[in-house]
């Protein structure tokens, strides 16, 4: 991997750093805000959040998207520290190699990979599942053949296609996040075209008291939730592109979590008001149901070709960015160099056609049951994201012990997240207590079985190449990655 810019021609001063060759800086705030929103919001609110009522009760759903909303923000206000003193592209695995170990940041990036390869099969089976309210004799596997069909053309054909759709596609799912609160809304009301009574908040009022599942519910759910929240870290991942990094990153990332909190928590708040817990699931996307109940005419199956479309754009997005992870990877050795081979019109085939291998996960649903599929993939993809996370919360902290030995001073970063170390640590242990969640949940256990050996492996397989030192970033790189703190004292 080369190093950057400022690596060779001495340390840039903290906040500044030079761009990467061969990108511009032309991203402002609403572009890397419509990039976090864009990649966010797919199955894990649109599908998922159905699953979670169902375990964790109305309340303990709406603590859970709670708690996966500050979360996110503790990661996120990690994130921009680093990001904004190396607003460089390929964001936190790069953090991960410096302030962690080259095994570490190299695992990451695979693990981030897997994130979006999983997440895409993910998103097919949704989309199936969905599909099933028009053509219920159509097996689930059909649609999510096609559906791969459609995105491996359309990212084999131009990725000027893609760039010129996903803004709108994104926009697409911001309206129908918004017109389902709206709608719901005007249905607790007594405001909607049915004409009924006010359904106020009943759903909250279960027979088995506030938590009818128990308490348990919200840590068994937790991880289902993190995966509903991933992809505001792709902010980190458009730093290198990012204009005035020390101005619009942190804005971006505090305006993202802002926006995705108040869709988030009041999505599911609305849900859990009028779907009852007790038929909750994942067959069903309760954005649908809610649109059902409010008696629109036609407005749940619009509704339900409007989260179709809006799965195949996330699903889009994870193809694409998995895919120019993997060409990353060739071009820098950490993957066969073949992955970095593109075509003439500069399409990555390989690492494409590997990484759809990823969403045809979801063909498995022809042998196992669609609902039990979707949740296994969903928690395969939940545990890439809270490792990253985690590696993201560690490196940080890596960067501000590295930094206190140098005589450096946080208060003379461009950006710093807050409470330091409590935030960080208490991040680690929520990210922590949803692993340990998942392992009491037998549909969700799959990420353990499945995420635990791969990263043991990216781990093993670069310390058998290059050697146990490279678990630790080499010390005499320190004074030449580590910005220099200007202050008083010199």
């Amino acid at each position: 991997m080369s190093a950057p810019a400022q690596d060779i021609a001495g340390p840039a001063p903290v906040g500044e750093a030079t761009a990467p060759t061969g990108l511009r800086r032309t991203m402002e705030s609403r572009h890397l805000v419509m990039i976090a929103l864009g990649g966010v919001i797919g199955s894990g609110l649109f599908v998922s959040s159905g699953y979670t009522i169902a375990q964790a009760g109305p309340l303990g759903a709406v603590i859970s998207y709670g708690l996966g909303a500050l979360v996110a923000y503790m990661v996120m206000s990690c994130l921009g520290e680093l990001t904004v003193v190396h607003p460089v592209s390929g964001g936190f695995h790069d953090h991960a190699t410096r302030y962690l170990g080259p095994a570490w940041g190299f695992a990451v990036a695979w693990l981030y990979w897997m994130c979006w390869a999983v997440a895409l099969g993910s998103e097919f089976t949704a989309a199936g599942l969905l599909m099933q309210r028009w053509f219920p004799a159509v097996p689930v596997w059909v649609f999510c053949l096609l559906f791969a069909a459609l995105l491996f053309g359309i990212n084999a054909t131009s990725s000027r296609v893609f760039a010129e759709t996903e803004f709108w596609f994104s926009l697409v799912k911001v309206v129908a996040v918004v017109a389902m609160i709206v709608v719901g809304a005007g249905v607790i009301t007594g405001i909607s075209p049915a004409g009924e009574a006010p359904a106020g908040l009943g759903g909250f009022a279960t027979s088995g008291g506030l938590f009818p599942t128990g308490a348990g519910g919200v840590l068994v759910t937790i991880l289902a939730v993190f995966y509903a929240f991933s992809g505001t870290e792709l902010i980190g991942v458009a730093a290198g592109e990012a204009k005035d990094p020390a101005r619009c990153i942190p804005r971006a990332l505090r305006t993202a979590v802002l926006r995705l909190t108040i869709f988030f928590v009041g999505a599911i708040a609305v849900i859990a008001a009028l779907v009852p817990f007790e038929t909750a699931g994942v067959d069903e996307s309760p954005f649908v149901t809610v649109f059902d109940r409010a008696g629109l005419p036609f407005g749940a199956d619009v509704m339900n070709f409007v989260i179709i479309t809006a799965l195949l754009s996330a699903g889009n997005s994870g193809l694409y960015s998995c895919t120019r992870m993997l060409h990353s990877l060739g071009e820098h050795g950490q993957a066969p160099r073949a992955l970095a081979r593109t075509t003439r019109r500069g399409i990555p085939l390989l690492a494409l056609g590997i990484s759809m291998l990823g969403g045809l996960a979801s063909l498995l649903s022809s042998v196992v049951a669609s609902e039990k599929l979707f949740l296994a993939l969903v928690s395969v993809a939940g545990f890439a994201v809270v490792a990253v996370w985690m590696a993201i919360v560690a490196s940080q902290i890596s960067f501000r012990l590295r930094l206190r030995r140098r005589g450096g001073r946080a208060g003379d970063l461009a950006y710093r997240s807050p409470f330091f170390p409590v935030l960080p640590i208490l991040a680690l242990v929520a990210l922590t207590a949803s692993l340990v969640g998942v392992a009491l949940d037998p549909a969700q256990r799959a990420a353990l079985w499945f995420g635990l050996p791969f990263t043991a492996v990216c781990v093993g397989w670069y310390c058998l190449r290059h050697g146990r030192s490279s678990l630790r970033p080499a010390p005499e790189v320190w004074a030449a990655q580590v910005p220099p703190v200007h202050h008083p004292l010199g």
